[in-house]
């Protein structure tokens, strides 16, 4: 198969005629790009049209193991012939046990671990904002800009990603208060690594806690290993560490936003993993499931909510979505994805720094294994963000081929799944190095 294989210039006419609909009757949300699919199969997508592209979105990175992967549709066809729901928060099957106990091992610490199974990373969050008030008996909670931790009223008062997100839906949860994240390529402080000695760190004990955020008031911090949404921003080494201590030191929960970074995305299991740290609560979600619907909170056994009735939900730990999970984590463990998502991330990475050497208009390339990104400018000097060009790059990609998302203010992402041939992997990365050429004339 010839991909990515382009035969009608996208949208084309079917396409064109869904997107008309679609927008007379979804709700407006956060469409990309008009890609209509019909069937997608590993790393490969099919339009209606009859169109082949390349996916280096991997649905918002839940794919992390590629579309349709047969183990996931046989464990999927069999736990539906079986049954499809029990509602797993009032009554029991062995399925969501199983799973609640894997998760429980392979997540960070050696401490007992127990699970609360939602609908999607922001509900884990929800759920990590009512175990860590219910323990610590307290209400505030530091959060960092750039943040991305989900769209309802709690999630949402913790997220700092885009100004749009949070304008008009005030007030949110009382009580977050937030910190400039570890954002070397643009420090808010003017700062360089290492002779800033992690100043972006250490102003949160300094500052923030003397001052805004009392620490016998802070329930915990929340914090992504690797901003998402944000514009997959990587802290430097001993960051994460720091942030870690101080949350100890100050006897409050570090609460580890694994949604978009976890499950084998960075190389590591959990992208906290590329630190000592040990989180007081996971969260994880996205890639979870490999498309089904799931989040779930993992914490301290001890922290659990003292009786029944504290919080609960309808379709959490869902049979289907479980079975989906247990293969998915079958899948990742049989085929050493781990690995392959380190070492073909330093390949993807080298890739990218090839084209930053030559195109100006990249500012900047960071990233962790399968989890990159490219940060465009009007010109390196001032660093000015460029959204308009990654925009236009975007669009020139998936003309192409090429599925692609952005991040941040004004950047391009690339998660392709962790399993994706690497053929496939180069195929996709050559369209996007002729967008950049047809960008730079």
């Amino acid at each position: 198969m010839k991909v990515p294989d382009i035969k009608v210039t996208p949208p084309g006419p079917k396409a064109r005629e869904i997107v008309e609909r679609d927008r007379t009757y979804l709700a407006t949300t956060t469409k990309s790009a008009p890609i209509v699919v019909r069937r997608a199969s590993g790393s490969v997508v099919e339009d209606v049209d009859g169109n082949l592209f390349i996916d280096f979105a991997s649905g918002i990175s839940v794919l992390n193991i590629g579309h349709a992967h047969p183990k996931v549709v046989e464990a999927i066809s069999k736990q539906a012939a079986e049954f499809t729901h029990f509602a797993g928060t009032d009554f029991y099957y062995d399925i969501q046990t199983r799973l609640a106990e894997r998760l429980g091992k392979i997540t960070p610490g050696k401490h007992r671990k127990k699970v609360f199974f939602g609908n999607s990373g922001t509900e884990a969050n929800e759920a990590a904002i009512k175990v860590a008030k219910s323990h610590k008996k307290r209400h505030m909670f530091l959060a960092f800009l750039g943040a991305f931790h989900g769209r309802t009223q709690g999630a949402l008062a913790l997220t700092a990603s885009k100004a749009k997100q949070r304008a008009g839906f005030f007030p949110t949860m009382p009580g977050a208060v937030h910190v400039p994240y570890a954002y070397c390529y643009r420090c808010p402080y003017k700062l360089e690594y290492p002779s800033c000695d992690l100043y972006c760190a250490n102003i949160i004990e300094d500052a923030y806690l003397t001052t805004v955020a009392p620490p016998e008031d802070v329930a915990g911090v929340f914090v992504e290993p690797v901003q998402g949404e944000g514009g997959y921003i990587v802290p430097p080494p001993g960051w994460m560490d720091r942030i870690a201590k101080i949350a100890k030191d100050h006897d409050f929960l570090l609460i580890d936003d694994e949604v978009q970074s976890g499950l084998g995305r960075t190389g590591k299991m959990w992208g906290i993993e590329h630190s000592k740290a040990v989180p007081d609560i996971l969260t994880t979600a996205k890639s979870i499931a490999s498309g089904l619907p799931m989040g779930a909170a993992v914490y301290r056994a001890d922290m659990d909510f003292p009786e029944s009735g504290k919080h609960s939900n309808t379709f959490g730990g869902n049979p289907v979505a479980c079975a989906a999970s247990m293969a998915t984590l079958d899948v990742m463990e049989h085929d050493d994805l781990i690995t392959r998502s380190a070492k073909l991330g330093e390949h993807l990475a080298r890739r990218l720094d090839e084209m930053k050497d030559r195109y100006e208009f990249i500012g900047d390339r960071r990233g962790l294994g399968m989890m990159q990104a490219t940060e465009f400018v009007t010109d390196r000097r001032s660093k000015k963000a460029d959204p308009k060009i990654r925009d236009a790059i975007e669009e020139d990609a998936y003309k192409h081929g090429l599925i692609l998302l952005p991040c941040g203010e004004s950047s391009l992402r690339y998660i392709p799944a962790l399993n994706i041939p690497r053929d496939v992997l180069d195929a996709g990365l050559d369209v996007l190095e002729e967008c950049f050429r047809r960008a730079a004339k």
